[in-house]
């Protein structure tokens, strides 16, 4: 049947539904985005087996990692640019936490712009997660056997910062295919949105030109981190 069942509203006594949106990048390419949080020390604590609590123990020292290159007091040249290379994956990573919070959901509402209908905005979904579940598995499978392989670099002093991120990227590539995978049996709630099909028109304006109309339809939507994903994304 596709990725997950379409419903008009949720049953009685549901919490409100995770809220997934269809951003258009493109004339014909979309992208799912949310601002789903970060797990909590909560959730992480409640992992069971041993690799999954060692992967989240590098993932907790590889966001480490991230605040020391964020708070930008390196020196010297080239440890600044690995600070601007480690922010810019974290951003990238902190766009698979859509795919990731779709693992436990059981209900999510899915706003599109309201240039397309439901049966179109469905045939979206079905083909990004298809790709997402391709995607996330083939590097799964790329970056464990990395991940194996940085154990060479165990002998070097200092953290083994190689090994933190290749362990937060297979985590990170598992939760974003299991997330995908569930999908299927995610109750989607179709709700057709006019500031997503603003958003979809500047996709091929100058960069320049279309920014404070982007931040205002962020602002809308209280999407914070918008402008930032469609300005990497659009084209």
């Amino acid at each position: 049947m596709g990725p997950g069942r379409f419903r008009r509203s949720a049953a009685p006594g549901d919490p409100d539904p995770m809220t997934i949106f269809l951003i258009q990048v493109g004339r014909s390419r979309f992208e799912l985005y949310s601002e789903a949080p970060e797990e909590t020390t909560a959730e992480a604590a409640q992992t069971t087996g041993v690799f999954r609590r060692w992967a989240r123990a590098a993932n907790l020292r590889w966001q480490a990692v991230v605040e020391s290159a964020r708070q930008g007091s390196a020196r010297g040249l080239l440890a600044r640019g690995r600070d601007a290379l480690i922010r810019r994956v974290a951003e990238s990573i902190a766009e698979q936490r859509t795919l990731w919070a779709l693992r436990h959901e059981a209900a999510a509402a899915l706003r599109f712009p309201s240039t397309l209908d439901v049966p179109t905005a469905r045939g979206v979904l079905t083909e990004r997660l298809a790709h997402a579940t391709r995607h996330h598995l083939r590097w799964l499978v790329i970056d464990g056997l990395l991940l194996i392989g940085s154990a060479v670099f165990a002998v070097v002093p200092g953290p083994n910062v190689l090994a933190y991120y290749l362990a937060f990227r297979v985590f990170g590539h598992l939760s974003s295919w299991r997330g995908a995978r569930h999908a299927d049996h995610v109750a989607w709630q179709p709700e057709a949105d006019d500031s997503l099909a603003e958003l979809a028109s500047l996709a091929a304006m100058p960069r320049e030109a279309r920014a404070p109309r982007v931040a205002d339809i962020a602002r809308r939507l209280n999407l914070s981190r918008l402008p930032t994903f469609f300005e990497r994304m659009a084209a």
